[in-house]
């Protein structure tokens, strides 16, 4: 990728795409609070990001040049980690720029400053591929609002539109303590607390669009050599407009969420590539017998929806967690098929 020679700006209004034949206008909507989330009070245990001092702590020494460690010039609060969030998203941001030829812009339902921005057809209005990222902790009360659930169907009927969620996981949900250190022991990082549930916005707008799909737990997937992650499972005859196409792995992330699909006929929601769980570490989903978890989904169009649902981890589309070639080819696919 290039190097980006400009400088940061921030505090402004979008300026909107045109449209361009064969080059989509891709988006990013982050379904947080970031005041709700930057203000949780670190003495709480559960359901925070953690801060930036913790952060340092558990990875050391990573992060313990000056641009980070220290407090004049980096945040040392939750604001902190926030912030390693959108750093993480810049190379997806060029890599797509770079492909489709138009900025990514990526929108807060609750900016640093307070402005609410609903999913509305201000950020739809511009956008073909729209990726939300259901990174709101549960206890934040996010809630989809059924105009912005009306603004998306109303988006999902046109013929090119993508919409690519990604609820994050759902740790800890059992009332039993024990069972919620069994899981804390398989995922085996130590800034996700005992229980982190995310995705409450996201949740709602899949009760919204019909769509029956859930987040659930925080699973280790399996690794291979040098710690990387192991291929997924793909069911290629299913995948029909080549999502995967070239792509064998994604990038390892010590918890991510399995896609469950809840309704008895979900024959609409294909399960396009399951990935392999550690099973050297005991959770409640594989001691139930499962081997692997969904990883990847697509609802193709249907009725009067023209448009493709997709659901992939947000953690996919952040450098904190690595990449190579198959996850670049991936990230392409997704923005020009």
């Amino acid at each position: 990728m290039t190097e980006v020679a400009t400088a940061r700006t921030y505090n402004q209004r979008h300026v909107p795409r045109a449209p361009t034949r064969g080059r989509r206008r891709v988006s990013i909507y982050v379904s947080w609070s970031y005041p709700a989330e930057a203000g949780r009070d670190p003495a709480g245990l559960d359901n925070r990001f953690s801060t930036m001092t913790e952060v340092r702590r558990a990875a050391w020494p990573a992060y313990e040049d000056p641009k980070w460690s220290d407090p004049l010039r980096f945040q040392q609060g939750v604001a902190g980690s926030l912030e390693l969030f959108f750093l993480a998203w810049v190379p997806f941001q060029q890599f797509v720029q770079e492909v489709t030829g138009h900025p990514v812009p990526v929108y807060q339902r609750i900016d640093q400053a307070g402005f609410h921005t609903p999913l509305d057809e201000r950020v739809l209005a511009d956008t073909d591929t729209l990726f939300v990222f259901g990174l709101d902790h549960m206890v934040t009360g996010q809630e989809a609002a059924p105009a912005e659930v009306e603004a998306l169907q109303a988006f999902l009927t046109r013929e090119d539109a993508r919409l690519v969620l990604g609820p994050h996981h759902e740790v800890g949900v059992s009332e039993d303590l024990k069972v919620r250190e069994v899981e804390y022991r398989h995922h085996g990082d130590p800034l996700v607390p005992r229980q982190q549930r995310f995705a409450g916005y996201l949740r709602g707008v899949l009760h919204g669009l019909g769509v029956p799909v859930e987040n659930r737990y925080g699973l280790r997937p399996a690794v291979r050599e040098h710690h990387r992650i192991a291929p997924f499972a793909a069911v290629r005859d299913l995948d029909a407009k080549g999502w995967l196409e070239g792509v064998t792995h994604f990038n390892f992330h010590q918890h991510l969420p399995h896609y469950a699909v809840t309704a008895e006929e979900a024959a609409a929601v294909h399960v396009l590539a399951r990935q392999p769980i550690d099973t050297s570490r005991p959770h409640p989903f594989t001691e139930a017998g499962n081997t692997t978890f969904n990883m990847f989904l697509w609802v193709p169009p249907a009725d009067e929806r023209g448009g493709d649902i997709l659901f992939a981890d947000s953690t996919i589309f952040s450098s904190l967690f690595g990449g190579d070639e198959s996850l670049r080819t991936f990230w392409r696919n997704l923005v020009t098929k």
